[in-house]
């Protein structure tokens, strides 16, 4: 049986080689290893956390190593980089323990021949505890380190914002974020669901601004019977206020037209009180199957699914909801492997988020709303693709248009404009 460091380094070597999205590869590496909720935590703590600090655990490395990072057999790398952030940021792990885990590993892992250079290497990461590795002095290049994120990136951020704004959105995007809960109204209240996680030991509280929603710290929320029975989705808020800023009633007409994985159908459905009706539509049908499934747990019965692509959308609609395809930088703090994407073929999204948002204009009804949102976080892929959309359509007018921040609003990084086309 593996243990929690085994299963989190089998992880991080899948995403490294094989570009492996760490959620599933880390829920499969947990149930291969048979792990306890106890080495599961460690172990999902340590895949995200060494993600998250990818550049900084590799200045480390070559503050303290004869052989830099760059030079290390990746496997060694790996051992050396989830062992670093043990001892940076699990204070609660002794610095002994992740020495002698570490050299264990790599005897394991088939490299003990390198067993002397990691023990060498976190031994003086140890004896230096609280010493950060020398950083560069200039803003990008520093936060980029620092914070792991790539320097495109906080390059890009610095031309929108300044410094300070800009380290906080980094810093937050390697804070643990809450799960946040959507109670499901058509099956319970918010003050039961509350109730009843709290008996079965989880940590969870009302959202401070949100009603009927719950936020959550850790645990297997999916794996509850509360879960089971519908009486809850698991959604960020940030995607649960822009479904509210559409003002949907019942009866109405709906159509989701980028509905995967189709939270916004199912809040959708709950705000109307399951009286109307939504199309949710999406490219795939393997996408479709869950919203599906995931609609008959909630005991919603008005949503329909179709495969299909948003800029072929046709029919007349009050209210329709592109949540477009976008590079996802806000969620970097849910899926920190986001950030290390190639940011070449995302200078392409525009594009394609205008021709959505230019065909789906065609499918609102007069004095119907179209939302669009996103999550990300960048001025091209929403006040851009906005502006440029309004510039050839004068039957439309911004109602609401708004950025929510994770270290401003505690939600993901995200976009609302709420567009009504004139009567």
């Amino acid at each position: 049986m593996s243990t929690a460091r085994e299963a989190a380094l089998s992880v991080l070597q899948k995403w490294r080689s094989n570009s492996a999205w760490s959620e599933p590869a880390l829920n499969a590496a947990i149930q291969r290893a048979g792990l306890d909720r106890r080495d599961a935590a460690l172990c999902t703590r340590i895949c995200y956390g060494t993600l998250q600090n990818l550049a900084l655990l590799d200045a480390y490395v070559d503050a303290y190593s004869k052989t830099p990072a760059k030079k290390l057999e990746p496997k060694v790398l790996d051992i050396l980089r989830i062992s670093i952030y043990q001892l940076r940021f699990l204070q609660q792990i002794p610095a002994h323990a992740a020495v002698n885990e570490a050299v264990a590993l790599c005897k394991k892992s088939g490299c003990g021949r390198a067993s002397g250079l990691v023990n060498a290497v976190l031994r003086r990461v140890s004896e230096n505890e609280g010493q950060l590795p020398s950083l560069p002095k200039e803003a990008a290049d520093r936060l980029s380190i620092l914070y792991s994120h790539p320097k495109w990136l906080v390059e890009l951020l610095l031309q929108e914002h300044d410094t300070e704004f800009v380290e906080a959105f980094l810093k937050a995007n390697n804070d643990i974020p809450a799960v946040c809960l959507q109670t499901n109204t058509l099956k319970t209240t918010t003050a039961a669901l509350l109730e009843s996680l709290l008996e079965m030991g989880f940590s969870c509280e009302m959202h401070p601004h949100l009603p009927d929603a719950l936020l959550c710290q850790g645990g297997d929320l999916a794996g509850t019977e509360a879960f089971q029975n519908g009486d809850f989705h698991i959604q960020d808020a940030a995607a649960r206020m822009a479904v509210l800023s559409a003002d949907l009633r019942p009866g109405m007409q709906v159509l989701d037209a980028c509905a995967a994985p189709g939270g916004k159908s199912f809040a959708a459905a709950i705000q109307m009180q399951n009286q109307g009706r939504i199309l949710s539509c999406d490219l795939h049908e393997n996408k479709l199957k869950r919203i599906r499934e995931g609609a008959e747990r909630l005991g919603i019965t008005i949503l329909e699914t179709k495969a299909l692509d948003a800029r072929q959308q046709q029919g007349t609609y009050d209210v329709v909801l592109a949540d477009v395809p976008c590079s996802g930088l806000g969620v970097i703090r849910k899926k920190p492997e986001i950030r290390y994407k190639d940011p070449g073929p995302l200078e392409n999204l525009p594009k394609l988020q205008g021709e959505i948002l230019k065909n789906l204009s065609d499918c609102v009804s007069p004095g119907g709303v179209l939302l669009y949102s996103t999550c990300t976080i960048i001025r091209r892929e929403n006040e851009g693709v906005v502006e440029a959309f309004l510039a050839s359509r004068s039957d439309y007018s911004i109602e609401e248009m708004r950025t929510l921040w994770p270290q401003i609003d505690g939600t993901d990084g995200f976009f609302i404009c709420k567009l009504r086309r004139s009567k």
